[in-house]
């Protein structure tokens, strides 16, 4: 039995924790921090120390960006179908240890351990589906110009730089490298301090299955210091980033600055409209379903529940009801819903949250408060329903926990004009069984996404991102983030 939650862990899940401090991994090897420094990462279900990892330094993370560009012209000019054998087959290979990459992203992200499977499974997917678009890039493109002979020349870029953050991290690993390595790019990955280690656990496996040396790099460390390093590195070609708009501006400071192309996928504040005419009960128990799927840790969730009045008040019990039945509990424990946050400071975050929006005069509704889990002293908190006027903070601000709130509306147009009324824009959605109106707020709503009777709805092939504070430079999981990670050389001869 692991004493770290008291549940039993998987024999190599043991065996990888147990070679705590955990390295980072650059160019094939184990890279440890010169100065010794390492970070604690914590088991957010028990409080307890799961493992330690490096502490970077700047000029650590400096070299590795130098050994990935090394290693860009050898995985550039390899052949396509070689490079993509290489790729599968490492899709092959985390497919077969799911189980093991799973149960360690549930230890470190507070993830329900069926959730994670899921998202490692996604990882896979999406690894295969960038393959299997990247074979239909033709490098050179003909272009039609009158008096000359002219063409488009695709090539990568050489060595791009991903940070990711703590609340999907192995499947934003996916969405964020897959559509690089299959351009022929390398990449160089900053997973958040919180969720390090199923990051250092895919570059072993990429070194297991043949992916050459400085193709995939895994620095670690804090933000601050490994993160800004990275974001402040003039020889990496592309930078993406997935966070907060705090940080995210600071990382687009310091790319322009460079003039390094940058991907920002940031928060959101999205809502969900209501009307009249769908089955109460269904939408309700899909949006409670919603907010707390993964502890409501989900940068383009549903967080502002805007409700046709007439059912208002038959929804909001739906809703409680669904909520009472949610079992909290420990990510490894088979019978629990919902897990914890991912650290204290994300629940006193919450919880602060909560106790403004009061403040400011929202009405609790249900929840409100710290959670309690029976032998467990993790992050805990009750899934929460207020409601109010929406210019109140806990409306306006991004939450990032269980927590929605509630407002009604009369009219299409003021639904609208409520929906628009925040300074985020990543998804929303529409719940109606009219199709027309469905479409018409849809198309209205301002924002990278809208959702018509579901939400977050992720679809191979449909691109995704952000407008106004929740991003800009592209979306992920279409063509267009595989052309992202190709540069164009314009070839004209004049006839």
């Amino acid at each position: 039995m692991s004493t770290i939650t008291q549940i039993e862990l998987l024999p190599e899940v043991e065996a990888f924790l147990n070679n705590s401090p955990l390295a980072s991994f650059v160019g094939g090897k184990d890279m440890v921090s010169a100065n010794g420094q390492t970070v604690a990462t914590l088991d957010p279900g028990s409080g307890e120390k799961i493992a330690d990892i490096q502490d970077l330094s700047a000029d650590e993370v400096d070299a590795a960006v130098r050994v990935a560009n090394e290693a860009f012209p050898a995985w550039a000019s390899l052949p396509r179908e070689e490079r993509y054998a290489i790729l599968l087959k490492l899709a092959d290979a985390v497919e077969q240890h799911k189980p093991i990459i799973a149960q360690i992203e549930a230890l470190e992200a507070g993830k329900i351990e069926a959730q994670a499977q899921g998202d490692v499974q996604n990882m896979v997917d999406t690894l295969r589906y960038f393959v299997s678009l990247d074979r239909d890039v033709e490098p050179r493109v003909k272009l039609d110009v009158a008096g000359h002979e002219a063409w488009k020349f695709r090539q990568p870029w050489g060595a791009c730089a991903f940070i990711f953050p703590w609340n999907f991290p192995f499947l934003l690993i996916g969405w964020g490298i897959s559509p690089a390595l299959a351009a022929g790019n390398t990449v160089v990955i900053k997973p958040a301090e919180d969720t390090s280690l199923s990051a250092i656990y895919l570059a072993r496996l990429a070194k297991q299955v043949g992916v050459p040396d400085g193709v995939i790099n895994v620095v670690t460390g804090r933000g601050a210091t490994a993160g800004a390093a990275l974001t402040n590195n003039a020889e990496i070609k592309r930078m993406s980033f997935t966070g907060s708009p705090e940080v995210g501006r600071l990382v687009g400071e310091a790319c322009g600055r460079n003039l390094v192309p940058v991907k920002l996928e940031l928060g959101g504040k999205g809502a969900a409209v209501v009307f009249n005419d769908v089955d109460v009960r269904a939408t309700a128990e899909k949006l409670v379903g919603a907010i707390t799927f993964h502890t409501g840790q989900v940068c383009c969730d549903a967080t502002r529940w805007l409700i046709q009045k007439d059912i208002y008040d038959e929804f909001v019990q739906h809703c409680i009801d669904k909520m009472k039945t949610i079992r909290i509990g420990h990510p490894l424990d088979p019978n629990s819903d919902m897990g914890p946050v991912v650290n204290p400071k994300q629940r006193e975050r919450v919880l602060g949250y909560i106790q403004k929006g009061q403040a400011a005069g929202a009405k609790c509704l249900c929840g409100g408060g710290a959670a309690e889990v029976e032998g467990q002293n993790g992050n805990y908190v009750q899934p929460s329903l207020l409601a109010g006027s929406l210019d109140n903070v806990a409306a306006q601000e991004e939450i990032f926990g269980p927590v929605a709130f509630l407002a009604t509306f009369e009219t299409e147009e003021q639904a609208i004009a409520m929906a628009n009324d925040t300074d985020y824009g990543l998804a929303n959605s529409v719940w109606t069984q009219d199709e027309s109106r469905a479409a018409r707020v849809a198309e209205a709503m301002i924002a990278g996404n809208s959702w018509i009777n579901a939400h977050n709805v992720f679809a191979q092939g449909v691109p995704y991102g952000g407008v106004n504070k929740s991003g800009l430079g592209g979306g992920v999981l279409s063509i267009e983030t595989l052309m992202d990670y190709y540069r164009s050389t314009s070839v004209v001869r004049p006839l």
